[in-house]
């Protein structure tokens, strides 16, 4: 009976305390430590800042402590409920909240692994449309490259360099658990804190999602108090600021005529006569009686024009003691500088969380988004909008008097593009997403120490895709008739996760978490594409497909795989001096054969907090420091569904005059396919110097990855319609190094600098390849090969020729021996005299940083970050279009600089008609230096001061101007060095595609104006 007894005496003694915890801001803290004073009762908070405690009487005094916060004690006073307790700063540390690790929310000071955060006012301090954008200079070894300009297009995003070489390179997103989420779907505003876990002891807990970087988002959730309602709105201007010079219209015309006078040189001494020649007689409308040209039009100008994008969100965040809520709602409409070309977005988020009672708590979230895109810049290698900006003849107008379009097919002998102006009109995409997403969680509250909580999250993604190239676009779609064809997809996807946390205080100091779960997850997917074309009228487009008289294509397909595993994480922290984490994840995989479906990835970390030890207390320098290391393993497993099996497709074929259906095979299938591993080692140093006012973290990592799923050629005589089959084959290695270094400068009562600086390097080498170590060029493929890859060397290396310049009258001789003249491009030989192939560059950078800096004056602000990408190149592939075509279409102005019998020391050849135009590759000429310093980001700011908002009866008010893109110092010669015009549909794989740049659509100025309201 004594054993029953004591605890109902010990429960009737305790009073129970709540509250909640928040920043001077009105921010939420969770993980603040709860304690009464001068015991080791204690409890922590949680992701929305609320807690309750436990305690022996109803008199005692509560301290709370958060790293980066200044300790505050409160005395209870028999109170049940202490309301809002607000924790002041201390210093400019970054280590002043705690992270979201997976499965669990850790102190940053009690970390063992490598975790950057950003929190949504460093997120969010440009007019970006999406996260990935966002996310540019901000972190330490996340490489962000903004690729596609145009609007509602996201980014190219890379963590710790190139682990594989056939699967997804890109990192796993959680957003509030629910894994796997697109990025660009997510309304950046809706954000409040995004960790991004770098090393295998942060990563190892999402096991084989986890070998290229997690990036966690956690969206903003309701607040106690009354409800409090905010607003966010900007309208920015973008602007092209960088130009492509192409031939004028006397340019043009001059270098016309010079080419047929050449032709004689090529022709064994008989000049060629144009087809017909640029005059008044043969072009009335185009050529004056003089015959000069009527029209000069710059494409450029006419294409690329100044454009307004707005954005809106508004946010109502309250609650009560037991209920937390919030809601937002945001709308963008973005313009792009590319006439026709827009976005916009339509986004909602609710978020509810109710302690239902002492050891209940549900809740969850809910958000929608509705995006709608118009692009008119696809077709990369065909005559699109950003090529035909060059080649467009400037002699054309934008129309005839008439109303008619022009195109350069109206001149005789040309390719025979139509103009960038009609493309952009008359051929376009109108991409529909609407995407649900959400989660819902019952957390159980089992004893003092032990919570289970379980969520299921989903996400419900649909586009509609619907395309439409008129019947007068030549060489798009006037032979056809005009195309119209609509692609409908549909994505599901559930997880159900489910986990223990065990959170335990030892009297000795010691604190302990650990966490055991289990998850499930299933994706499906549906698609639908039709097309028809020979359209008898264009206004039907795709909006009556049976319009169009030839059924082109219909197709339709489904796939799914799914996921289960089995997760645990031990977390043990001795007197605040000492830390450990092991983590394991056991995954299984219905992607992989069926002798590997499930694999096992460990992880170990451990950390030393130097600065708590007794020798370190009376050093008024150092007010931190953490030496950290960790060790493991993750995998990858993104290389599509059926990969492990043999595989057939459906096609046709025509037996006794009539279409009959057929089956081919079509893939091989491996059934030992198993997962792709990164083994990674990372050591890591924090370091605060004086009360953290300079806080440095360095980073040192070492990731080998092996079993590369690797494609491995299969002989065409298998008979098969896919050449290659899924092994495991081949290993890289990514060494890098990570600083950021943090310092507040100056500091008064009415003025603050403070500066930022990261800093990474990433060095990158294939370690093996297949059976032999066999050279591999795994394009994108432009005239021949333009990557290679080779043992010892990086992923992302360009393969070509060595232009030297151009072969002179002295050394005719010479230029014969390769059947080609004074003039002609000349190459490096080797000693057979034939052409050097070799790595000539390389498209990952060696090093990248940001400079940013912070200056607060009174009601004031500035600040600016300035971005640094060094030891990198791009391949300016439109040189081929532009500068070795004359005679089809325009040029750049740089051919101005070609050979003549008095300038020869060039690298552009001698002008001359088309047909006897030198074979173009891919060389050095085209492979340029794109390193670059820009301008990324400057904001000016003034909030009004307390006393105006007071009377106003509002919280806050700030209006701040800014512009992105202000400058940029490169070599480059294109629009800008940071660009990828290659996409899955041309060469063979787009993950070697980055900086190959074959007419891009520019990178803007952009100069905003915005306001951010809370009342």
């Amino acid at each position: 009976m004594k054993g029953i007894a004591a605890p109902v005496v010990y429960l009737q003694q305790q009073a129970t305390v709540t509250g909640v915890v928040t920043n001077d801001k009105g921010e939420p803290l969770a993980g603040v430590t709860v304690e009464m004073k001068g015991s080791q009762t204690a409890v922590i908070t949680d992701e929305a800042g609320r807690f309750s405690i436990h305690l022996p009487n109803s008199n005692a005094t509560l301290v709370f402590s958060y790293v980066g916060y200044a300790n505050y004690e409160q005395a209870v006073n028999g109170r049940t409920d202490i309301g809002t307790v607000i924790l002041k700063t201390t210093t400019a540390s970054s280590l002043d909240e705690v992270v979201v690790i997976g499965y669990g929310t850790a102190r940053k000071s009690d970390l063992t692994g490598a975790i950057s955060v950003l929190k949504s006012d460093k997120l969010m301090d440009a007019p970006v449309p999406n996260v990935t954008q966002a996310l540019q200079g901000k972190v330490p070894g996340v490489d962000v490259s903004i690729n596609n300009n145009a609007p509602g297009a996201g980014a190219k995003v890379r963590v710790r360099g190139l682990g594989s070489i056939n699967s997804s390179l890109d990192p796993t997103y959680v957003v509030d658990g629910v894994i796997g989420v697109d990025p660009n779907s997510i309304n950046p505003n809706d954000i409040a804190s995004m960790e991004v876990l770098k090393d295998a002891s942060a990563t190892a807990i999402y096991g084989s999602r986890g070998a290229n970087g997690v990036i966690m988002i956690t969206t903003k959730r309701g607040r106690k108090g009354p409800t409090q309602v905010s607003y966010e709105g900007n309208v920015n201007v973008g602007q092209l600021y960088r130009h492509l010079p192409a031939l004028n219209a006397t340019e043009f015309v001059k270098m016309y005529n010079e080419a047929y006078a050449n032709s004689a040189k090529w022709n064994n001494g008989v000049a060629v006569a144009p087809p017909k020649a640029l005059n008044h007689q043969n072009f009335p409308l185009l050529f004056d009686e003089n015959d000069n040209p009527i029209y000069n039009t710059n494409w450029e100008k006419e294409v690329y024009k100044p454009a307004t994008s707005t954005s809106h969100q508004l946010n109502f965040q309250g609650g009560s003691d037991k209920t937390l809520f919030s809601l937002s709602m945001g709308y963008l409409d973005q313009n792009g500088i590319m006439i026709n070309s827009w976005f916009k977005r339509y986004s909602a988020r609710f978020t509810l969380d109710n302690e239902v009672n002492k050891w209940l708590k549900v809740g969850g979230s809910i958000a929608f988004s509705k995006g709608l895109q118009r692009m008119v810049s696809d077709g990369n290698g065909g005559l699109n909008v950003p090529r035909m900006v060059t080649e467009a003849l400037p002699i054309l107008p934008v129309k005839y008097p008439d109303g008619t379009w022009s195109g350069n097919s109206d001149i005789d002998g040309m390719e025979g593009g139509a103009t960038p102006v009609h493309i952009a009109n008359d051929r376009y995409s109108l991409n529909n997403n609407i995407q649900v997403q959400g989660n819902t969680y019952l957390l159980f509250k089992l004893t003092k120490d032990l919570e289970f909580k379980s969520d299921f999250g989903y996400n419900v993604n649909t586009q509609k895709n619907n395309f439409f190239s008129s019947n007068d676009l030549h060489n798009l779609s006037q032979d056809q008739g005009g195309v119209a064809n609509i692609r409908s997809s549909q994505f599901v996807y559930w997880q159900s996760e489910n986990y223990l946390t065990w959170n335990k205080q030892f009297d000795n100091g010691h604190r302990m978490t650990a966490m055991l779960g289990a998850s499930w997850q299933k994706t499906n997917t549906e698609t639908v594409f039709a097309e028809t074309q020979n359209f008898i009228d264009n206004y039907f487009q795709w909006y009556n497909l049976g319009a169009g008289s030839v059924r082109n294509a219909i197709t339709s397909g489904t796939g799914d795989y799914a996921m289960n595993s089995y997760y645990a994480r031990v977390m043990y922290n001795i007197n605040d001096k000492y830390m450990f984490t092991a983590t394991g994840r056991a995954d299984g995989s219905s992607r992989f054969g069926k002798n590997n479906k499930y694999a096992f990835f460990p992880s170990v970390g451990a950390a030393w907090r130097v600065s708590n030890e007794d020798f370190m207390k009376n050093n008024s320098a150092i007010s931190d420091l953490k030496i950290r290391a960790s060790y493991g393993g993750t995998g990858n497993q993104e290389i599509g569904s059926y990969m492990s099996i043999p595989q057939i497709s459906s096609s046709t074929t025509v037996l006794a005059g009539a279409n009959q259906s057929t089956l081919l095979p079509s893939y091989l299938g491996n059934p030992d396919l198993k997962w792709e591993t990164s083994w990674q080692a990372d050591a890591g140093l924090e370091l605060g110097l004086w009360n953290n006012r300079v806080y440095l973290t360095a980073d040192f990592y070492n990731r080998t990855t092996k079993d590369l799923l690797l494609q491995t050629p299969v002989a065409w005589s298998a008979g098969l319609q896919q050449n290659y089959v899924y092994r495991n084959v081949g290993s890289v290695r990514n060494t890098g190094l990570e600083i950021g270094l943090s310092t507040e400068n100056i500091k008064t009562e009415n003025f603050k600098w403070t500066t930022n600086f990261i800093f990474a390097t990433n060095k990158n080498r294939i370690l093996k390849l297949n059976d032999g170590n066999a050279d591999i060029f795994p394009g994108p493929n432009f005239l021949g090969q333009t990557n290679i890859l080779r043992v010892g060397e990086a992923i992302g290396s360009f393969w070509g020729r060595t232009r030297l310049g151009t072969y002179s009258t002295d050394e005719a001789d010479l230029a014969a021996s390769q059947g080609l003249l004074p003039g002609d491009r000349k190459y490096l030989l080797d000693e057979n005299g034939k052409e050097v192939y070799s790595i000539i560059g390389r498209s990952v950078p060696k090093w990248t940083g940001t400079f940013s800096s912070t200056l607060n004056y009174k009601n004031f602000d500035f600040s600016f970050d300035i971005r640094f990408v060094q030891g990198v190149n791009t391949a300016a592939t439109f040189k081929h279009s532009t500068e070795d075509r004359q005679t089809i279409a325009n040029s750049l102005a740089t051919v101005l600089d070609g050979w003549t019998p008095d300038h020869q020391n060039t690298m552009i050849s001698q002008v001359r008609p088309y047909k006897w135009a030198q074979d173009s590759k891919f060389d050095t000429w085209w492979v340029e230096d794109g390193s670059y310093i820009r301008g990324q980001n400057f904001i000016l700011g003034y909030s009004i001061p307390k006393a105006t908002i007071d009377r106003w009866r509002i919280q806050k008010l700030r209006i701040y101007a800014s512009v992105q893109n202000l400058f940029i110092s490169t070599k480059y010669t294109g629009y800008d060095p940071e660009v990828d015009t290659y996409n899955s549909s041309f060469g063979n794989n787009s993950n070697f595609s980055q900086n190959l740049d074959f007419f891009s659509y520019p990178r803007p100025r952009v100069w905003n104006l915005g306001v951010s309201l809370v009342f």
